[in-house]
């Protein structure tokens, strides 16, 4: 507490310090009756510490002159303003400045102590040195310590910063995904249910419950992902897709009108969270995309497992035009930036046989 009063009140200490260096100072030059140029030199060193801050190595030359000019005159040295000035030095400049400022000093102190055989005043002038090298060592080390930790400070809040934003592109590419999906077998289930409505009221009634629990499904993902409870943490209500959904989303897509069949290569085996989540959301993409421009009646899908990777593949027998399957858009970039997630490849194009393929190959244990 005392110490960083004394750093609040740098000036106020300076005042003081003066006052009691030079109390001393004149005292002694009265008691050794040295009532003119000892006054003189004893206030001059006293008063030179008004400034040692701002011009230390200044300061340090006029102590030292008039420490020299003390000891010439009177046979006596009184070291104290000049091991404040030397500590001074030491704390304010550099360590090679300070160093050949204190050695100037000393060598005049030297000269000094031969006048008035006062050897202990050097004594004091080298331990004021140590001293304020060790407080300067001791400042450069603390002053490297808060730096790091503002460095520190400013990643961590960069990283924050990233990581929101990778939060609101993946909730952009999942709010993209779901809503697409649904929405484009909603679509096509009411418009089959429009053609139907008077001349098959059974298929009509199926098409608009298909509507209503493919509404119900689409829900419940939006929830599940939007939802964040009190403490802003994700709420579990259950859970993400993935590969092991298939059936369910090419149930769902066969529902739609398009003729789905589902191959799988491979031992299934449990696969990370998210890259089990992106391949099935590409497959979802995929279909969408089939279901929304292409105008096929058939698609296929396969899935392969592997040891080190996931194979899908997704292919139509739609027509092409030239924006495939509607791909070039957010969708198309929206399974790019899974793929390259977990280091995978991703290609999408017509296909040798007609219709459109989209083919992506993510690594299992790799990105996210």
């Amino acid at each position: 507490m005392v110490w960083n009063w004394l750093r609040r009140h740098p000036v106020l200490v300076d005042a003081l310090l003066t006052l009691a260096v030079g109390a001393i100072y004149v005292a002694d030059a009265v008691y050794h009756h040295r009532y003119v140029l000892g006054l003189a030199l004893a206030l001059i060193q006293a008063l030179a510490l008004l400034v040692r801050r701002r011009w230390p190595l200044a300061v340090l030359a006029v102590v030292t002159l008039g420490a020299l000019g003390t000891a010439i005159a009177y046979r006596t040295v009184v070291p104290l303003a000049g091991a404040v000035a030397v500590y001074t030095v030491a704390v304010y400049e550099t360590r090679r400045r300070s160093a050949w400022a204190t050695a100037g000093a000393l060598a005049a102190m030297v000269a000094a102590t031969v006048r008035s055989t006062d050897y202990a005043s050097l004594v004091f002038f080298v331990a004021a040195w140590i001293l304020g090298e060790n407080l300067r060592t001791r400042r450069a080390y603390l002053n490297e310590l808060e730096e790091k930790a503002d460095r520190l400070e400013r990643e961590r809040e960069a990283n924050i910063q990233r990581a929101a934003a990778e939060e609101q592109a993946r909730i952009a590419r999942e709010l993209h995904d779901v809503i697409a999906h649904n929405v484009s077998v909603m679509t096509v289930q009411a418009a089959a249910a429009g053609d139907v409505f008077d001349s098959d009221p059974a298929r009509a009634r199926e098409a608009l419950g298909a509507i209503e629990s493919t509404g119900r499904a689409a829900l419940t993902e939006l929830r599940r992902l939007l939802a964040v409870d009190r403490d802003g943490s994700r709420a579990e209500l259950g859970p993400q897709p993935g590969l092991g959904a298939l059936d369910e989303l090419v149930a769902q897509v066969r529902g739609a009108g398009l003729d789905v069949e589902l191959t799988v290569e491979g031992e299934r085996h449990v696969l990370p969270a998210a890259l089990d989540l992106s391949a099935y959301r590409i497959v979802q993409e995929a279909l969408t995309n089939t279901l929304k421009h292409a105008g096929a009646r058939h698609a296929w899908v396969d899935v392969s497992y592997g040891d080190a990777e996931v194979g899908i593949s997704i292919r139509d027998d739609g027509a092409v035009t030239t924006e495939p399957n509607g791909t070039s858009g957010r969708g198309l970039v929206g399974m790019r930036e899974r793929v390259e997630l977990f280091g995978g490849d991703l290609d999408a194009g017509p296909s040798e046989g007609g219709g459109y393929v989209v083919s992506a190959r993510l690594p299992v244990g790799a990105g996210g």
